[in-house]
């Protein structure tokens, strides 16, 4: 059925949107105490960008007529609790394609910068010290990528330059990807203990929620670094601070558990630990690849096309 006449909540201005369909009445909300419109009429909701999982789910009770809900993030752990108050058949919608640049971008300075000792040596900028000495490269290292979709592809494509030892793959479950066989998950054991450097870069479900936990940890070579830019609660805080405390691992991490990391978390003054604020979408590339995957979506959905990235519906 093509959607005529019905209200569409997008959380950036609609006139900086090119490519719009006219079908819709559009209404900007970003999180803002006061609703644009009534919640009632809204059939299309592109949720707040890095906003609160309590102010994204606050209209949804609302809004008995939506069909469709568009995250602007590559995970959608966020939004499903409030799944249980949609009706059946609205469609939750990813981020694909948006995100996958930025985050490999980022994976990829955190890997280099904690090899190179790049911490350090601002810290020793800081207080005027020369901190000559002997850095590890990326060149001939061994990569696990942990969780292979989108943005694992495009970890890889950035890490091929760097002339890896070997970049080996992790996702659910096998497959063969155009640069090689994805391993499984269960196949984790075997292939840890020979990672230089493991990445994460999974989705949070139940199954990868501490995926990164003791035995996972345990498993990793002495001194080998953790990357991780998926979610915090894949990795066991707990865990992890008792290796890096131990002095036995190294870890970049763009995301903790909890987040915010809140001041006097031991997290904080860990030995060997790089730490980012969850900025690895939000870069200068979101913004107008967010504003055209919205365009594309709701032209779809204007012409009664099956919308894309649709990871689940509602029953």
């Amino acid at each position: 059925m093509t959607a005529t006449t019905a209200d569409v909540w997008l959380p950036f201005p609609p006139g900086e949107v090119d490519g719009l369909p006219d079908s819709f009445s559009y209404r900007q909300w970003d999180g803002e105490e006061e609703f644009p419109a009534d919640p009632a009429a809204c059939v299309f909701y592109v949720t707040p960008y890095m906003k609160s999982q309590e102010v994204t789910l606050r209209p949804l009770p609302a809004m008995p007529d939506l069909r469709v809900v568009q995250t602007l993030t590559a995970g959608i752990d966020h939004v499903l609790p409030g799944l249980g108050h949609l009706r059946p058949g609205v469609r939750l919608c990813n981020a694909r394609g948006v995100h996958e640049a930025s985050t490999a971008e980022l994976a990829l300075t955190l890997t280099l910068a904690s090899l190179r000792g790049i911490p350090g040596m601002v810290r020793g900028q800081d207080r005027e010290e020369w901190r000559g000495g002997f850095y590890e490269a990326l060149a001939d290292k061994s990569v696990l990528i942990v969780g292979y979709g989108a943005i694992g592809a495009a970890i890889e494509d950035r890490l091929l330059p760097f002339e890896c030892g070997r970049i080996t793959r992790v996702a659910r479950s096998a497959r063969t990807a155009p640069h090689g066989p994805v391993h499984a998950l269960g196949d984790l054991p075997v292939l840890l203990p020979d990672a230089d450097v493991v990445i994460l870069s999974t989705p949070l479900t139940e199954d990868t929620r501490g995926l990164a936990g003791a035995a996972f940890l345990g498993r990793m070579k002495d001194g080998a670094l953790l990357v991780n830019v998926s979610r915090g609660p894949v990795a066991d805080t707990k865990s992890l601070l008792a290796e890096l405390e131990s002095g036995r691992l190294r870890a970049a991490l763009d995301v903790t558990d909890p987040e915010p990391l809140p001041p006097g978390h031991p997290l904080w003054h860990a030995p060997n630990v790089l730490i980012t604020p969850h900025v690895g979408g939000s870069s200068s590339a979101f913004e107008p690849r967010a504003k055209r995957l919205v365009a594309r979506q709701l032209t779809r959905f204007a012409a009664g096309e099956p919308v894309e990235n649709t990871v689940l519906i509602t029953d």
